[in-house]
C-alpha cells in the first residue's frame, strides 16, 4: 500500500471498528451497561467480583466500564452524526441560496453567519441547552445550529465559483429553475469539499458532546455517555484512574482519526497537491 493510502486507510478503519462496536453494542457488551454490582465498585482492569469479569474495570457503582465505554461510543457516534447531517444540510442550503441568488438574500445570509462564527460555538451550545434543557434530542439539534455556518462558508464560496462556469449558464439559458440547478450542476461538484468539512466538524461534534455531558448538560444518566464518565472518573482520579482515563483515551482516538481522516481527504481531492 502507498504511502498516501495509509494516511486515510488506517483513520477510516479505527473509526469503522468503532463504528462497528457502537451498532452492535448490544450484541458485543458483555455485560448491561447500567446493571450495578456494588460489592465490585472501583475494581482495577483485569479483577473479578462474584461472576463478573471486569476486562477493563469498574465505576463507583460496580458497573462494567468495558460494557459502558462501548455503549458510549453509540451516543457520542449517534449524536455526532446527526448534528453534522442536520448542520449540514441547513448550512449548505443556505450558502448554496446566498451565493446562487446574490442581492438581498447574500446579505442576509452572510451577516448571520458572521454573527454566529462571533460567538464561540460551545459557549453557544451551553447557553442554548440550558435554556432548552439537556436530553439527546436537544443535543443534537443544538450542535447543528451551533455549526452550519461553517457548511454555509464552504457552500457559498463554491457556489460564488460555480455560477459562473458554462455548464450552470447554459442550464439557466434552457429554462432550468434555481432548484434544479443548484441539486443537479452545484451540489454535485461540491461534495468533495463537504466531505472535508463533514468529516471535520464530525470530530468537533464528539468533542462538543461530551464537553456537555461532562458539564451536566447532555446525556442524562445513567445513560452512558464518554462526558459523563470523564466527569464522573475526575472524582476517583487517585484510586480509580482508569474511570476517567479509558474514556478519554476513546476520544482521544476517536477524533484524532476524525481529523486525519479529514486531512487526507483534503489532500486527495485538492488538485494543488497532486
Amino acid at each position: 500500500m502507498k504511502a498516501r493510502s495509509w494516511r486515510w486507510a488506517v483513520p477510516l478503519a479505527v473509526i469503522t471498528v468503532v463504528v462497528v462496536l457502537a451498532v452492535f453494542a448490544d450484541v458485543i457488551a458483555p455485560y448491561d451497561p447500567n446493571a450495578q454490582n456494588l460489592l465490585g465498585r472501583l475494581k482495577p482492569p483485569g479483577t473479578q467480583s462474584r461472576t463478573w469479569h471486569y476486562l477493563l474495570g469498574s465505576d463507583e457503582l460496580g458497573r462494567d466500564l468495558l460494557s459502558r465505554l462501548i455503549h458510549g461510543a453509540r451516543v457520542s457516534l449517534a449524536v455526532a452524526f446527526a448534528a453534522a447531517v442536520l448542520s449540514g444540510v441547513v448550512g449548505v442550503t443556505v450558502g448554496m441560496l446566498a451565493g446562487y441568488l446574490r442581492g438581498w438574500v447574500e446579505v442576509v445570509a452572510m451577516r448571520a453567519v458572521d454573527v454566529f462564527l462571533s460567538v464561540p460555538a460551545i459557549l453557544l451550545a451551553i447557553l442554548t441547552v440550558a435554556v432548552l434543557g439537556p436530553g439527546l434530542v436537544n443535543v443534537v439539534v443544538v450542535l447543528a445550529l451551533t455549526r452550519w455556518p461553517r457548511y454555509a462558508r464552504v457552500a457559498y464560496g463554491q457556489t460564488l465559483a460555480l455560477a459562473g462556469m458554462p455548464f450552470v449558464r447554459l442550464s439557466r439559458q434552457m429554462g432550468a429553475g434555481t432548484l434544479e440547478i443548484l441539486w443537479r450542476h452545484v451540489l454535485p461538484n461540491m461534495v468533495g469539499a463537504l466531505t472535508v468539512v463533514a468529516t471535520l466538524e464530525f470530530g468537533l461534534m464528539v468533542l462538543f458532546e461530551a464537553g456537555l455531558s461532562f458539564l451536566g448538560l447532555g446525556v442524562q444518566p445513567p445513560t452512558a455517555s464518554w462526558g459523563s464518565m470523564l466527569s464522573t472518573g475526575r472524582n476517583y482520579l487517585e484510586t480509580a484512574w482508569w474511570i476517567a482515563v479509558l474514556p478519554g483515551l476513546g476520544l482521544f482516538v476517536l477524533v484524532l482519526c476524525a481529523n486525519l481522516l479529514g486531512d487526507a481527504l483534503r489532500d486527495l481531492w485538492d488538485p494543488r497537491t497532486r
